[in-house]
């Protein structure tokens, strides 16, 4: 079992960066691949990026690469979203996900298993 408590949204204007957190309970977080998740209202969530245990591998949706960046600290149990240039289209509510150990890098919801209660970010053009 892990929880996870994300923060560091916020209004911003478009054009700007904000670095998400995810912080992680539990002495294990290492083990699992960690996703990033938003939700626009209306729209259904979709994947943004996601990492692997060991930060050997990443993913990106195409609507954020060369703009987001996906990073982890397992000694602080928290994995990061830098995300740069953002635009109108970016605003939403931001959740990350883990999933069991074992589980690879993926791009879908169900393949995660522990959520966090999400944070907004919204931008202003």
């Amino acid at each position: 079992q892990v929880q996870l408590v994300e923060s560091g949204g916020g209004l911003v204007q478009a054009g700007d960066s904000l670095r998400l957190s995810c912080a992680a309970s539990g002495r294990t977080f290492a083990s699992y691949v960690v996703g990033w998740f938003r939700q626009a209202p209306g729209k259904e969530r979709e994947f943004v990026a996601a990492i692997s245990r060991w930060r050997e591998s990443t993913s990106y949706a195409d609507s954020v690469k060369g703009r987001f960046t996906i990073s982890r600290d397992n000694a602080k149990n928290t994995v990061y979203l830098r995300m740069n240039d953002l635009i109108s289209d970016d605003t939403a509510v931001y959740y990350c996900a883990a999933a069991r150990p074992g589980a690879v890098v993926g791009s879908k919801a169900e393949e995660y298993d522990f959520w966090g209660q999400g944070t907004q970010v919204t931008v202003s053009s």
